[in-house]
């Protein structure tokens, strides 16, 4: 219960506390392909079609609200990895929109009333980001320079989030953090949680009714007239398709002894003499550290040991098996340049960078020798036919679409290219043959259901579909549709008289359940209202707090009935997939005193002070709002909805 207060909570207290680590989340380009940043949300001139509403004349924009879509979409799937972009949009976006609106009253509220943070303030959140921070833990300009222009974010755009967050922290977080619940409050609500009920649960079946129940063909074909919907057929499609993959160009891609030779002679990087050395390499602040750190290897400690105390890990400073190419692109190239000019065992450095003093030592040398031509013939071999097949399937592609964009039928295109064809009997939009003799549908078929069921049936024109993720392609047809309609009676009578008995078992299930109820309610004791029904009904007897009912996460329907349902009550409620009748019993109550139990008193008292600072900083901001003049345009916002969602979200 106290859950669901909580929920019902806006937690605008949370979003501006971790305003600072969405802020370090968009310079470090996670979030929207690393553009935008939170700078859009600074204000200005909007687009023509861009607006969305306003705050005081002061537009609130299609492009800022979903950016901030985006980033909210991108920190949900790290909880959720299956979460898609179309769900999320109509579950989150006009909450999305709701506060980028408030945001924007905060910031005018805030002005109107003088609020400033000073630069030094601004200064001291940009030094905390860990992204604008060098390997020895300071803050770089560089590294500052690089972060944004990777999130393409100004040094302005930053600041000024920066400090729109920390205004909005000033105003609400005191409000919600005043915030306190009487402990007379949660004592009454922990003693409902420590409260007791005692009663039984019983199941009617719907099967043990359906014996007597023999439906006549007038009766049948009634029921059939009344639910032909529940047994319709969906459009189904004879669907034609080729594949397109390798084995229909493999007889043209043969590597040739001089295509072998010339990738052999211009790949002296892979199969030449070549180099690696395992370095270990060390950034340190100060000359000084870098000189003393460097005269400590020098003089026999073992540089991993020096590395722990300067308070790096192994892993930090070992690069294992590098060649100097990698290691100059890891470094810079003086730093390589010195590393593999040393040999195995000595110290180089200290060596000054941009990003501090540099000591390197050669841990091993390795050098691998030159592999002959026979050795990695199959190797290269194998590089220029994949890298054929590739261009040959890709010619082959564009072959067929050209045919098909030149008007050729299906089966021309085929016949020309040389595709073997493959018709389906009549499928679902799942591929399911209904109706028909037994077929199975091969497993290239599954991905192109989806494309075939979007073809137009007015105009059954074949296109050329990717096959799955492997490379391969399909050229797809449609031969006929087959309209959604129910099968005849005849054909499926033994379904829809099964379909009848088990609706007139449920029925009469829910009849003797409701007599059941209705004996218990005017008195009869439930143990003997259950013995008494014509039917063996299997029971339980239940005895919990609500407390144990509250801890295991959803509730099931027929305890929480018990705890909803007067003492010496009764009540039906349906089983799962249409299998019967609950009827749930209370019989005593007894009820809860939490005076003894001053820890669950804190514990509630504590969540529900959370909530209540929740609502309060939530009511402190809408109450922002009202007072600013804010207009939306429904109709942008709708467009703006559909175009966030795919299309797939709500309407207007």
């Amino acid at each position: 219960m106290l859950a669901s207060v909580r929920r019902t909570a806006r937690t605008w207290v949370a979003a501006v506390l971790l305003s600072f680590v969405l802020i370090a989340i968009v310079v470090t380009g996670f979030g929207t392909d690393g553009a935008g940043g939170l700078g859009s949300l600074g204000g200005g001139t909007a687009a023509a079609g861009d607006e969305l509403a306003s705050v005081n004349g002061d537009p609130v924009t299609a492009s800022e609200v979903s950016d901030l879509l985006t980033r909210n979409y991108q920190q949900a799937r790290q909880q959720q990895p299956t979460l898609d972009m179309a769900s999320f949009v109509a579950e989150n976006y006009d909450q999305i929109l709701y506060q980028a609106i408030t945001a924007r009253a905060i910031r005018q509220f805030a002005a109107d009333r003088g609020l400033v943070v000073s630069q030094r303030l601004v200064d001291r959140e940009i030094a905390n980001i860990p992204a604008f921070r060098n390997l020895a833990g300071q803050f770089d300009q560089n590294a500052f320079r690089a972060a944004l222009q990777s999130a393409n974010l100004t040094e302005a755009a930053l600041r000024e989030d920066i400090t729109r967050g920390l205004i909005q922290r000033q105003l609400l977080g005191p409000v919600a953090l005043g915030a306190r619940v009487p402990e007379s409050l949660a004592r009454e609500y922990a003693s409902i949680l420590l409260e007791r009920r005692r009663g039984t649960i019983a199941v009617v079946p719907a099967a043990a009714m359906a014996d007597a129940i023999n439906p006549t063909d007038a009766q049948l074909a009634s029921f059939y007239r009344a639910n032909q919907a529940a047994f319709t057929i969906p459009e189904r499609r004879v669907i034609k398709y080729a594949v397109i993959g390798p084995d229909q160009v493999a007889a043209t891609v043969a590597a040739s002894e001089a295509e072998i030779a010339r990738v052999y002679r211009n790949s002296s990087a892979a199969y030449g003499a070549r180099e690696t050395r395992t370095v270990q390499h060390i950034v340190l602040p100060s000359q000084a550290a870098a000189q003393a750190f460097a005269q400590r290897v020098r003089a026999g400690t073992a540089f991993l040991a020096a590395a722990r105390e300067a308070g790096f890990a192994a892993g930090d400073v070992t690069f294992a098996d590098q060649r100097r190419d990698q290691f100059a692109a890891a470094t810079t190239a003086e730093i390589a340049a010195a590393a593999f000019g040393a040999a195995q065992g000595a110290v180089a450095g200290p060596i000054r960078s941009d990003l501090g003093f540099h000591v390197v030592r050669v841990e091993r040398i390795a050098t691998i020798a030159a592999r002959p031509l026979e050795a990695v013939r199959g190797d290269i071999a194998r590089a220029i036919e994949q890298r054929k097949r590739g261009e040959a399937l890709a010619a082959l592609v564009s072959r067929v679409e050209e045919q098909l964009s030149d008007g050729a039928s299906f089966e021309e295109t085929a016949r020309a290219a040389g595709l073997a064809v493959v018709t389906t009997p009549p499928v679902t939009g799942t591929g399911q043959a209904v109706g028909g003799p037994a077929w199975q549908a091969p497993a290239e078929l599954q991905p192109l259901l989806a494309s075939a069921f979007e073809i137009d049936p007015e105009e059954l024109e074949p296109v050329v579909e990717t096959l799955g993720t492997d490379g391969r392609f399909a050229l797809l047809g449609v031969e006929r549709v087959e309209p959604a309609a129910p099968p005849p009676l005849a054909q499926i009578r033994d379904q829809v008289r099964t379909r009848f008995i088990q609706r007139a078992a449920l029925q009469r299930a829910r009849t003797l359940a409701d007599s059941i109820a209705a004996r218990i309610n005017a008195g009869t004791p439930p143990a003997r209202a259950f013995a008494e029904s014509r039917v063996r009904l299997a029971s339980q007897q239940i005895n919990l707090r609500r407390i144990e009912i509250s801890q295991g996460g959803a509730v099931p329907p027929p305890l929480a009935a018990l705890f909803s349902v007067p003492q010496g009550r009764a009540r039906v409620l349906a089983a799962p997939d249409n299998a019967g009748w609950f009827v749930v019993a209370h019989e005593q109550r007894t009820a809860g005193n939490a005076a003894a139990d001053p820890t669950l008193v804190t514990t509630t008292r504590t969540q529900f002070t959370t909530a209540a600072s929740e609502e309060i900083a939530q009511q402190f901001a809408r109450a922002m709002e009202l007072r600013s003049e804010v207009a939306r345009d429904q109709a942008a916002i709708g467009r703006a909805r559909r175009q966030a969602g795919g299309g797939a979200a709500g309407a207007e």
